[in-house]
This record gives C-alpha cells, sequence and structure tokens, in this order.
C-alpha cells in the first residue's frame, strides 16, 4: 500500500487542533491528529449539501449563500452548478493554510471554482459573517466542525447553539435555508432547530456519493414566520452576543472557519 506522505501544516486561529494536509498518490486528506476531516474520494454528502439546499433556491435567480467552510470546495462548486449567473458565494474560512492549499496543491480538486465571478472568498469567522447584518442570506450551509458534536474547536458551539440558530434566523431573508452537515445524526440538535423558527427536512446521505457505505447526515431547515423570536428581538440578541453579552454560560469567544475546526469530519485515519 501507497503511504500517506505529510505535505503541510495548518495552524488554526485562535487556537485549537492543527491540521495536516495529507497524500497518498492521487488521494488527498486533511487530518487533525488521526481523525480525517476531508477526503477528495469521499465528498458525496458536502455536494449534497450544496445541491439540495439550490434546488430549492430555483425560484430566485439573485440568490446570496453563506458558506461556513472551504474544506475541499465540493460544496462550494456544487453551489456554482446549482446557482443562476446573477448568484454570490460568500464563503467563510478561518484557517489561512486551508486557503493555500486550495491555491496550491489542492488546485487541481478546486477546478478553478475560486475564479469564478460568482465568489467572494473571506478569510473570516462564519460566525462574524452570520451577525454581521439581518436578512443577508438566502441561504446558509454550515459544515463545520463535525456537526453540531464538534471534535475540532469549542468555540464552534456557537454555531449549534440555541443563540447561534436565532442569529442565523436572522440573517436569512424569508424562506431562507439553513443547511447544516452532521457526521451523525442528532436528534437534541434537530429539535433544537425545529424550536428556533425553522421547518426541518433530514436527509441521510452516502459519504461516497455512490449509493454505498457510510452515510452522513444533512438538515435542511428552511426559515418559517412567526415561530420564533420577532427580528427586533433577534437583532438584540445576535447584537448583545456580538458584545459579549447574552452568549452561553462557559461558551468561549472565537469563531469557526474551514471544516477542520470548521470544518470538521469523523473517520478515523486508515
Amino acid at each position: 500500500m501507497i503511504p500517506w506522505v505529510h505535505l503541510d501544516t495548518g495552524s488554526v486561529p485562535g487556537g485549537g487542533t492543527d491540521l495536516r494536509l495529507m497524500r497518498r498518490g492521487d488521494e488527498f486528506a486533511i487530518m487533525a491528529d488521526t481523525i480525517e476531516l476531508m477526503n477528495n474520494r469521499r465528498s458525496g454528502s458536502e455536494v449534497a449539501l450544496a445541491a439540495m439546499t439550490c434546488a430549492r433556491l430555483q425560484d430566485r435567480p439573485r440568490a446570496r449563500i453563506l458558506i461556513g467552510g472551504l474544506g475541499m470546495g465540493f460544496t462550494l462548486r456544487a453551489a456554482l452548478e446549482g446557482l443562476g449567473p446573477e448568484a454570490q458565494v460568500v464563503v467563510a474560512e478561518l484557517v489561512p493554510a486551508v486557503v493555500a492549499w486550495a491555491r496550491g496543491p489542492l488546485a487541481h480538486v478546486f477546478a478553478g471554482c475560486l475564479d469564478d465571478p460568482r465568489v467572494d472568498l473571506q478569510e473570516a469567522d462564519v460566525n462574524r459573517l452570520i451577525q454581521a447584518g439581518p436578512a443577508r442570506y438566502d441561504a446558509i450551509l454550515l459544515d463545520v466542525d463535525n456537526g453540531p458534536e464538534g471534535l475540532m474547536r469549542k468555540a464552534n458551539d456557537r454555531l449549534y447553539d440555541n443563540w447561534g440558530l436565532k442569529r442565523a434566523r436572522w440573517a436569512l431573508r424569508p424562506g431562507g435555508i439553513l443547511g447544516v452537515w452532521s457526521g451523525a445524526p442528532d436528534r437534541k440538535f434537530k429539535s433544537r432547530l425545529q424550536r428556533s423558527g425553522f421547518a426541518v427536512d433530514e436527509q441521510r446521505v452516502h459519504a461516497s456519493g455512490r449509493g454505498s457505505g457510510p452515510k452522513h447526515v444533512v438538515w435542511l431547515g428552511t426559515r418559517t414566520e412567526g415561530q420564533a423570536e420577532t427580528r427586533g428581538e433577534a437583532r438584540g440578541e445576535a447584537r448583545g452576543d456580538a458584545r459579549g453579552e447574552g452568549r452561553s454560560a462557559g461558551r468561549p469567544a472565537g469563531g469557526a472557519g474551514p471544516r477542520g475546526p470548521a470544518q470538521g469530519r469523523r473517520r478515523p485515519a486508515r
């Protein structure tokens, strides 16, 4: 068997487990310790996250989407394929090395999608972009830190708790979609998502994209009206949290980013 070769290491701003870019022949993986966060041969659920969301946005030719985490670009590429020429896709990536890999050793995987004029790639905490203003996005796609049960970085939990879901709803336009990827089912999170003012569709998707092997979970939450706080209340909560007020006890400040710390995965290294 061809051995894995360590190509590079990326530090996570604000702390957290370093990410390592690995290669074995034509197979690439982003890893944290012994956990495989992403692999260019297993992208089915990442593609599905964007494809299923964009299929529900066909009546919005100028849709504006926020993607939390760049990873290997599979969600981004699927979003670009499913959106029209007047759409915009904002990608928040916390780890600078992940952006560098996308333009370097993983450039063939990205296949030029970062040069698409619809793409706005920002080295930023996705949580800060969510808090930037109300009704800014038609969809927010989160593929961050293994889903609601994060592995990489405690600060990422803020995206999935009650406060984080209220912020996401506030940042969505009426009828907007919050798409969430997870390595495993989570009934508590699904219930929390429903209580936060979303009509939830849960899908199980094969990681390989070929109809076999392990499955991951994709939740599509459509913003409903009248089932959560009013816009004014949500705005106050978001502003209060930005000032450090109203945050859940013990929840550290910080951000989410790629799919390690902002794109965490789940598989043990092989």
